[in-house]
């Protein structure tokens, strides 16, 4: 078995190198008005997908008056051939110069469509700009692309999460040193991450011959693999290390931990899976992929977790103890019951309700938050960075020109319709600071009409200018496209259909517990407690970095009044199966325990003891995976790393430790309640409880 891995793993690097020539870049909104009149625009002109790049220039008198500032514009633009561009030289409009007539700005388009890997060469046409510009004359690149790449240190954020969760793995090995103390025990975890992240590569490999996969599939791979793979590994250590130290011989320890541990970590497989595989649901081909990719990544940590790891712990056997690293008195030697994690049982047991308090008093704060969630691109004005295009940016706003015009709308005008009533209907529409239909906007019979929102396009408010704007636009032949037209198509194409994902995820893997557990109660618990947590990570991150509670001092990240769309969308995906593997390595402990015993508070305190240190434990290796994440230069990685970090070991923590402990003590018997239909039903074979439930006990 070992041997079959080792050689699957060989392949797996291979493949890795394979599938990274085979992603897929594309984010389509198929079916959405302003996606596809942005796919028409680059059809007819070959440009309409990319944002525009913004040239600033500022003059100490007129700057419509000064010349070569238009053979400037041409020399940038040519760096991009086949670049569309609008500005005062090529209009005669006002609406590209500020109300001093001092500072006016240029609308440079560059062809193709955006992807992790496309360029617009913004440090090419920022040098021919400045070269080009006449003397006298303060000249600027920026727009939304300069200035996110301004805020990430002058380099995509994307390639680094791959990097920063190798930075993980190694922090996690300093996390397992101190949780196991020995060599091989250390060891093992990444053997088994490393395994699984490999092979999964060789499956997305073939299936990027099946279907078109998002590059952002390795992302995953490397953060999900990373994480589930150790906490599999770490259940079965635990469990392993645990029987041999009750005195059994490797082979029965082996069959305990594969008949109790194996049968978790399949449950927890599952959920993740689940949690995953639900974007299917999302008609976003991009995010589509996502899941049927990612739901590889849990499937092969399982069979990794069922298959190599028995293998590594027969051929150890009691070994996996030698190599001590730690002093022996650090080395967790004794029976959990009689350690922090047995008197913490002991005092919830005691003390159910003031425990059940704290933690709902702490769960409601964050969940108020949470619900203030704003999905929505930043404002330009939000991030952070140094250099040519903050400089731009901060050149705009003082000549009072709206930060609009760094994400234009953009109306496409088919069919021979005249642009005339477009412009003057979009002049009069309230949101809209300018329109403009530039002379050379025109193809056969299609022609394109610009306007600029009175705000940043990010902004609330801006959200009500595009309905109007649609409004307006019926039955004159325009659409309304461009870049804010589209964010707003994404939102409402994620957020519309997000219940159909949550019902998805909350019934199968209500089912999947059922089945698991033997109990209604148990997995209804625990979905709506894995929803409470989830709203809390949202909490998080809305009180972090929408309203600026230490984002600026600690990440130089100022309040965006926002979160950038995706990040809810992939804090579900990540949080809810990963947090769900908790509660199943806990339950699972808490049924035998039961099973055993036919007492729930006994049952209780034993799992709790004995799963406590292994549930921290992951929490803290998964915390700092993504915590390192934080590093990143860009802001939507902060969010997502932040988020992440946070909800994990806020989950570990608050809920796990405090409130199903607590709350399972409250519900007394009625936690392992199962009406014979739905026994039936779930085709749960009953299995009888060795000592009767205590009703004194239950009562007391």
């Amino acid at each position: 078995m070992i041997g079959a891995w080792i050689v699957l793993t060989l392949f797996g690097a291979f493949s890795a190198g394979q599938v990274s020539k085979r992603w897929f870049e594309s984010f389509s909104i198929p079916g959405y008005s302003s996606y596809e009149a942005n796919q028409r625009t680059l059809h007819t002109f070959g440009t309409g997908e990319q944002a525009p790049l913004v040239a600033v220039f500022h003059s100490s008198g007129d700057v419509t008056k000064v010349t070569g500032i238009k053979r400037a514009i041409d020399a940038a633009a040519n760096v991009n051939r086949g670049s569309r561009v609008s500005s005062y030289w090529s209009t005669g409009s006002r609406a590209y110069v500020s109300k001093d007539g001092h500072t006016a700005f240029a609308e440079i388009y560059p062809p193709g469509t955006p992807g992790f890997t496309a360029t617009t060469h913004i440090k090419k046409v920022r040098a021919q700009l400045k070269s080009a510009a006449p003397a006298g004359v303060q000249t600027w690149l920026t727009g939304r692309d300069p200035i996110q790449e301004a805020s990430s240190g002058g380099s995509s954020s994307g390639p680094s999460v791959l990097t920063e969760a190798l930075i993980g793995g190694l922090g996690s090995l300093v996390i397992l040193f101190f949780v196991f103390g020995t060599l091989p025990a250390v060891l093992m975890p990444i053997a088994i991450a490393i395994a699984s992240i490999l092979n999964t590569f060789t499956l997305v490999w073939i299936l990027t011959y099946i279907t078109n996969v998002s590059i952002i599939v390795q992302f995953l791979i490397a953060l999900v693999g990373l994480g589930v793979a150790i906490d599999y590994a770490l259940l079965m250590i635990f469990r392993f290390r645990d029987e041999l130290r009750e005195g059994e011989d490797v082979e029965t320890a082996l069959v305990e931990t594969m008949t109790h541990a194996g049968r978790s970590v399949i449950v927890s497989g599952s959920t993740v899976a689940v949690g995953l595989l639900s974007m299917v649901i999302l008609p976003l081909p991009f995010i589509r992929s996502i899941g049927i990719g990612g739901m590889l990544i849990p499937a092969v940590s399982v069979i990794c977790a069922i298959t190599l790891l028995p293998a590594l712990l027969a051929v150890l056997g009691t070994r996996i103890n030698s190599v001590r690293l730690l002093p022996k008195r650090f080395v967790d030697t004794g029976h959990p019951e009689d350690g922090p994690w047995g008197r913490w049982g002991a005092l919830v047991m005691r003390r159910p309700v003031p425990v059940a308090a704290v933690g709902l008093v702490i769960v409601g704060a964050l969940v108020y938050y949470g619900l203030q969630l704003n999905p929505s691109e930043a404002q330009v004005k939000d991030f952070p960075g140094t250099g040519d295009a903050i400089n731009g940016r901060t050149a705009l706003t003082d000549a009072g020109i709206s930060a609009g015009v760094m994400k234009p709308f953009v109306v496409l005008v088919e069919n021979g319709a005249s642009r005339a009533p477009i412009v003057a209907k979009l002049q009069a529409t309230p949101g809209i600071a300018g329109a403009v239909a530039p002379p050379d906007w025109r193809k056969g019979s299609n022609s394109l009409v610009e306007a600029f929102a009175s705000t940043d396009a990010a902004a609330k408010s801006v959200r009500s200018t595009i309905k109007r704007v649609r409004t307006d636009l019926k039955g004159t032949g325009g659409t309304l496209g461009g870049i804010p037209g589209e964010d707003r198509d994404f939102v409402k194409a994620v957020y519309s259909n997000f219940p159909y994902v949550l019902a998805f995820v909350v019934l199968l893997t209500f089912v999947l517990l059922a089945r698991a557990f033997r109990s209604l109660v148990l997995p209804l618990k625990a979905v709506v407690l894995n929803l409470v947590s989830l709203a809390a990570a949202y909490g998080i991150i809305v009180f972090i970095f929408q309203q600026g509670h230490g984002s600026e001092s600690l990440w130089g990240v100022h309040a965006t009044q926002s979160i950038i769309p995706w990040i809810p969308l992939m804090i579900f995906a990540f949080l809810f199966g990963l947090s769900m593997d908790y509660e199943v390595f806990m339950l699972t402990r808490m049924r035998e325990a039961y099973d055993e015993t036919g007492d729930t508070k006994s049952a209780v305190a034993l799992g709790l003891a004995r799963t406590g240190k292994l549930v921290t434990s992951a929490a803290l290796v998964l915390m700092f995976a993504f915590f390192v994440l934080a590093s990143s230069p860009g802001v939507d990685i902060k969010q997502f790393g932040i988020g992440l970090a946070a909800g994990i070991i806020f989950d570990a923590t608050v809920i796990r430790a405090l409130l199903v402990p607590a709350l399972m003590r409250l519900i007394g018997r009625w936690n392992w309640w199962l009406p014979d239909a739905a026994a039936r039903a779930l085709f749960v074979r009953r299995e009888p409880v060795r000592a009767p439930e205590n009703p004194a006990l239950e009562s007391a």
